[in-house]
């Protein structure tokens, strides 16, 4: 594409050593650079890309936009006030805007948006669409499944995906929206038909500096929503129930408790730890082709367990009837749809049980730990990778909803993993967040058995599991290769036992099974 029409779309300040060019690619890592690339310079989380424009224009690079002028380099630059918005501009002009040909979908939440997202594509899927899907565990489309690093790409992948989408024409695609997406534009240039804002607690509060900068991070969704999207949101939540009046989108709303939305849920029954209930259409409402949901009353019948995943079923159900899907096909695809790896999932249940659990932040802990006191076992056996890097303040928030549970858990002892060779530089957990949450825990007079790497914590687990014990094994990056791990470390302890019924839960799992990113230092240029 010609470097004129590429710049068309970005609003330039100044320029210099410009000329007519053809561009190759787009990129912002230099080790991605070939001839005549366009190289962005943007700053990561570790570095400044302007500090590798040299080595990009060594490898090929034939132009650069930059927030600064790089006065040794003889190329042609041009100067921007944001490097990463520019790049989300460029990377969706030169995909030819992508995602205008596709059903995009974003969902966002502090919990339950991986769930909302696979319960939501697993309803269009039920519908014989072609979908995408891409958050926090997976990209997957057609036969293209890659374990994801990142819950929201940066722009140029997400768009660079999109174009592939498009290709093999996918009609559908739905998207986990992380807070750091919309605060560093990787959404940049999307175009959304449908947003949706479950629920709003604190979470990533130093990364964003406050709640209320991490609040309008999320909120900036469906605030920046247009007037043909669609917003759904949760009366439930107080955040996100005050968004209704801030949004040009047409709104959807749903509640459990507040009844006063389009959506109700009533006659919840979760007897057996999957739950009924009915949901009522209280108010007419248009789908993304115009027509309208009438009024209705129907039953949903869940295959995954907790509370919580009855309002996640409320926003993919929302989502369902918004993109024009039937009321019956929304039932089967709630019905089948069996879950999420990693979240609240039985990875091992024979004499002892073993669930593996995303445990990230402190509403996520909550429903974990309300769900284990419904349960019968004998002993519990925690074993917690703290999330590092997320700040003293999300850690000790952490803790301390770990710390409310334990006299109802009966816990003495947490085995906890700092994940040191399972981490990459920018999940690494600190000496304050480790001492944070060690305070908490002498609080409530529980010992912390501290390992460094989390394969001798879920080893310790399986020295100390008698029958009729429960092992959690909690935590988010630094657990994601938990499974692979225990799962192998029980066959081998234990050679009587049938090796491929213990390891089937591996067979088709994304998360942490491709461990060679690890080796790779975290530059985002």
């Amino acid at each position: 594409m010609k470097i004129d029409t590429l710049m068309e779309v970005i609003a330039v300040k100044d320029k210099k050593n410009t000329e007519e060019k053809e561009i190759s690619n787009i990129t912002y890592h230099s080790k991605n650079v070939q001839k005549n690339s366009l190289f962005v310079c943007i700053k990561g989380y570790k570095t400044d890309g302007h500090h590798y424009a040299e080595k990009a224009v060594q490898s090929g690079a034939v132009a650069l936009v930059v927030e600064e002028f790089i006065p040794s380099l003889q190329v042609a630059q041009y100067l921007v006030d944001d490097s990463r918005q520019a790049l989300a501009a460029l990377s969706d002009q030169y995909f030819n805007h992508p995602s205008k040909d596709l059903n995009v979908i974003g969902i966002t939440a502090t919990n339950g948006k991986t769930s909302t997202s696979f319960m939501t594509n697993a309803i269009l899927e039920e519908n014989n669409w072609k979908t995408g899907l891409m958050g926090t565990v997976m990209v997957k489309f057609g036969d293209t499944l890659i374990p994801s690093i990142l819950t929201t790409p940066e722009s140029l992948d997400l768009h660079e995906y999109f174009a592939k989408m498009r290709d093999e024409d996918v009609s559908h695609v739905t998207m986990e929206v992380s807070s750091s997406a919309l605060d560093l534009k990787r959404v940049g240039n999307v175009d959304f038909n449908i947003v949706a804002l479950n629920n709003i607690s604190r979470e990533h509060i130093d990364l964003h500096g406050s709640f209320e900068e991490y609040y309008n991070a999320k909120a900036s969704l469906i605030r920046e929503a247009s007037d043909d999207e669609f917003a759904v949101l949760n009366l439930d939540d107080a955040h996100s129930a005050s968004l209704v009046d801030e949004t040009k989108a047409t709104t959807v709303t749903y509640g459990i408790e507040n009844d006063n939305g389009h959506l109700y849920c009533s006659g919840i029954d979760l007897s057996t730890g999957r739950g009924t209930f009915t949901v009522q259409i209280k108010r007419p409402f248009q789908t993304v082709n115009g027509d309208w949901v009438k009024e209705a009353s129907f039953e949903i019948t869940l295959s995954v367990a907790g509370y919580h995943s009855v309002y996640n079923s409320l926003s993919a159900i929302a989502i369902g009837l918004i993109s024009g899907v039937s009321i019956p096909t929304i039932q089967k695809g709630i019905r089948n749809f069996k879950g999420v790896e990693r979240r609240f999932q039985f990875i091992y249940e024979s004499d002892f049980k073993i669930v593996d659990d995303h445990f990230a932040n402190a509403g996520n802990i909550d429903v974990t730990l309300e769900t284990l006191t419904k349960m019968d076992y004998k002993n519990l056996h925690l074993v917690y990778a703290i999330r590092g890097s997320r700040g003293v303040t999300t850690n000790l928030e952490n803790a301390e909803t770990l710390a409310k549970w334990i006299p109802e858990l009966g816990l003495k002892k947490v085995i906890v993993s700092l994940s040191e060779s399972h981490v990459t530089s920018k999940d690494r957990v600190t000496p304050e967040e480790l001492e944070a949450f060690e305070k908490t825990m002498e609080k409530v007079g529980v010992e912390v058995e501290l390992h460094h790497e989390m394969p001798e914590a879920l080893k310790s687990s399986l020295e100390q599991v008698e029958a009729g014990d429960l092992i959690v094994m909690g935590g988010a990056q630094g657990m994601d290769f938990g499974a692979k791990y225990i799962l192998n470390q029980l066959v081998e302890m234990r050679p009587e036992l049938d090796a491929e019924a213990v390891l089937a839960p591996l067979e088709e799992r994304v998360a942490g099974i491709d461990e060679s990113f690890l080796n790779k230092e975290d530059v985002s240029e």
